[in-house]
């Protein structure tokens, strides 16, 4: 029996490839199918399955692709209603894969058709838990996403995640190895683990959430703290609902090659985001005015649907040369398929045919600390809430990245220099970025953010005034 976690970083994303006597089963797997085809041709298997464990919020799935390209069905679990043919599967049915079995366990609560499946190696011992969205390590899915989808309040899908764990998931054998579909980074819980892979014992003793007294007590932990998801994420459920282009055509699509002129063009006539995907240093020497920086060195899928939102906007890119085809690729597993084009050549081009140029007035921190002037310089900490309460510049505002569209325009009125950090300087450059690109410079964004900023010794603390938590 062989099975291979298939780790995505930037998605913090777990797909699964079960494989016993030369037959496979593929488990929520990314929108580009290409490596379980290659990982099946060299093991001399087929792929027999394609499970689901619901309708993933902050991916696109290519569970549809890999069916056309192999035949095999699609599973979900009960209630899940595709606008494509699949097998809903009932709670407890079984699925033969090779000499071992896959075991549906519906787990209602982080959405309605959440489900787990357990794998049943081929000597009848439960192996291998693979848990979706329903239980992460360190923590359990969130239940405040499939609100409207199934008219009910957080703590209704709450109770019945509750059920969903306590009655379904604990009594299973302590030695399963269980396989979430996330990890640390994902905002699809608030306290996962770093690890990737975990037994159900180990995780019945650490995780919060399987140690609550009762039903109402685990209502209110697994609702306390969380924060509101990002706005991209039932654009991609209603694709992974509907099926998505696929991803060859988006991939043709989103390689054409710009010159200068051309790209120019195309960014006035049609109002497409320029997205820069350079580190941050590389982008603060100079970028196409009005681009957005989301750089691939970081969180780049999620921090594009964070920012961008739709779907459907018109993106042109700017890329390191060689990074095209890798930045539609993770652009395409959040759903932003309407990439037109590139910069041929990258920003080099753009300087080569004398077109504008605009740059961001980076400092470091020690410029910083000779210029700041506690009480009286303006400073914004784009970091979250809880990284702000931990410890921060004396006097500094919070203002988190992920809101920056709600809170920008505070900034557009404000006639003295400002200063703007993060942790190390990655979401700072995109907060910078889109500060300029509407129409706001007075401001100096602080390269290696706080980690920089306390090696300087700036003054700071761990004490919250909270108004410093509310308008500037």
């Amino acid at each position: 029996m062989k099975v291979e976690q298939i780790y995505t970083g930037c998605l913090a994303q777990g797909a699964y490839y079960l494989e016993s006597n030369g037959e496979v089963a593929i488990i929520d797997p990314l929108r580009e199918v290409q490596p379980y085809l290659d990982i099946a041709e060299k093991d001399g298997a087929k792929i027999k399955y394609i499970f689901e464990t619901h309708f993933h919020a902050d991916f696109v799935s290519g569970h549809v692709d890999l069916s056309k390209k192999t035949g095999a069905p699609i599973i979900f679990g009960p209630n899940a209603n595709p606008s494509f043919e699949c097998i809903i599967a009932e709670d407890g049915q079984e699925f033969k894969l090779g000499g071992a079995t896959i075991r549906v366990i519906h787990t209602p609560g982080h959405t309605m058709e959440s489900t787990c499946f357990l794998l049943i190696d081929e000597t009848g011992k439960a192996t291998s838990l693979f848990s979706g969205d329903t239980l992460f390590l360190g923590d359990v899915g969130r239940p405040d996403l499939a609100q409207k989808a199934a008219h009910m309040t957080q703590e209704d899908l709450a109770g019945l995640l509750y059920d969903s764990l306590y009655l379904k998931i604990l009594p299973l054998a302590d030695d399963i190895m269980v396989y979430p579909a996330h990890g640390a980074g994902s905002a699809c819980g608030k306290n996962m683990m770093k690890e990737t892979m975990d037994t159900l014992g180990n995780q019945k003793s650490m995780n919060y959430a399987l140690n609550q007294p009762s039903r109402e007590a685990f209502i209110a932990a697994v609702t306390d703290g969380l924060l509101p998801p990002p706005a991209y994420f039932p654009l991609n459920v209603a694709m992974n609902k509907k099926g998505s282009t696929s991803i060859d055509e988006v991939m043709e699509n989103g390689m054409q090659a710009l010159d200068a002129d051309a790209f120019e063009v195309a960014a006035e006539a049609i109002g497409a985001v320029v997205l820069d995907t350079r580190t941050a240093a590389a982008f603060a020497l100079g970028f196409v005015p009005r681009s957005i920086n989301i750089g691939l060195d970081g969180q780049f899928a999620p921090w594009v649907g964070a920012m961008i939102v739709d779907v459907k906007q018109p993106i042109l890119l700017v890329t390191e040369e060689g990074k095209e085809e890798e930045t539609l690729t993770r652009l395409s597993r959040v759903g932003f398929d309407a990439v037109i084009g590139h910069l041929k050549g990258g920003f080099a081009t753009w300087v080569a045919a004398n077109k504008e140029v605009d740059q961001v007035n980076r400092i470091t921190a020690e410029t910083f600390q000779s210029e700041l002037v506690i009480g009286e310089s303006m400073v914004l900490d784009v970091r979250k809430e809880s990284e702000y309460r931990a410890e921060h510049v004396e006097e500094a505002y919070n203002k988190p990245l992920d809101f920056i569209n709600e809170w920008f325009l505070e900034m557009a009125n404000q006639n003295e220099t400002f200063y703007v950090h993060c942790a190390g300087g990655y979401r700072s450059m995109i907060a910078a970025s889109i500060l300029k690109s509407k129409g706001i410079h007075n401001f100096k964004e602080i390269a290696g953010g706080f980690k920089a900023i306390a090696e300087a010794g700036v003054s700071k603390t761990d004490f919250v005034c909270q108004s410093k938590l509310q308008k500037v």
